[in-house]
């Protein structure tokens, strides 16, 4: 079957993904149309075709024990020098977030990995696009605000084409209130 490219994300919903990516798109980045607006939860991974039946369980499995959480979007930021990145800050929900992230890439599962930084949940708003450019896009969003209930997460493959489609969500099964005290770390996500 070969390898295919997958990433594990929370989808940015409507009106709010729509307004980001035409945005993004309109700062020059040209890979806008290609990325459905996200929080990243494992980056781009290649994996054998044949084990994404494994790694759809796993994922029900990390879903399963993850709670609903608020997520807020405000303001701008930037991994520049290290990166040619400005982003949207997450400012509510990213403790949330890397509690996934870390199930998602637990080292007894199929999707172990290290990340090449650390994990710092954004949505990218420029990529790779000319200093002049990251520049607007880090001044025109250092306003922006956006919030919603994330209730899950979603599982996306890279086309040849280079877009990103999704393949599955994964909907939480926990309540919509955080853990009860006591509970260890890594039956429930955090409370807030």
């Amino acid at each position: 079957m070969g390898t295919v490219t997958i990433g594990v994300s929370i989808a940015v919903p409507e009106p709010h993904g729509s307004e980001l990516q035409q945005l993004r798109a309109g700062f020059g980045d040209a890979a806008a149309h290609g990325i459905p607006t996200h929080v990243t939860l494992l980056p781009p991974t290649e994996v054998d075709g044949a084990a994404l039946a494994a790694v759809e369980a796993h994922l029900a499995e990390v879903a399963a024990r993850g709670r609903s959480f608020p997520m807020r979007l405000s303001g701008t930021g930037t991994f520049r020098p290290l990166s040619p990145v400005v982003f949207v800050q997450v400012v509510e929900g990213a403790a949330a977030c890397s509690w996934l992230q870390k199930r998602v890439r637990d080292a007894s599962g199929p999707l172990a990995r290290e990340l090449q930084f650390p994990y710092h949940p954004h949505v990218t708003v420029a990529h790779g696009i000319d200093e002049a450019a990251m520049d607007r896009a880090h001044a025109e969003l250092s306003d922006y605000e956006a919030q919603w209930s994330c209730t899950g997460f979603a599982l996306y493959e890279q086309g040849p084409d280079r877009v990103w489609r999704k393949l599955r969500e994964f909907a939480f099964g926990g309540a919509t209130v955080p853990p009860q005290a006591g509970r260890a770390e890594h039956d429930s996500l955090p409370a807030r």
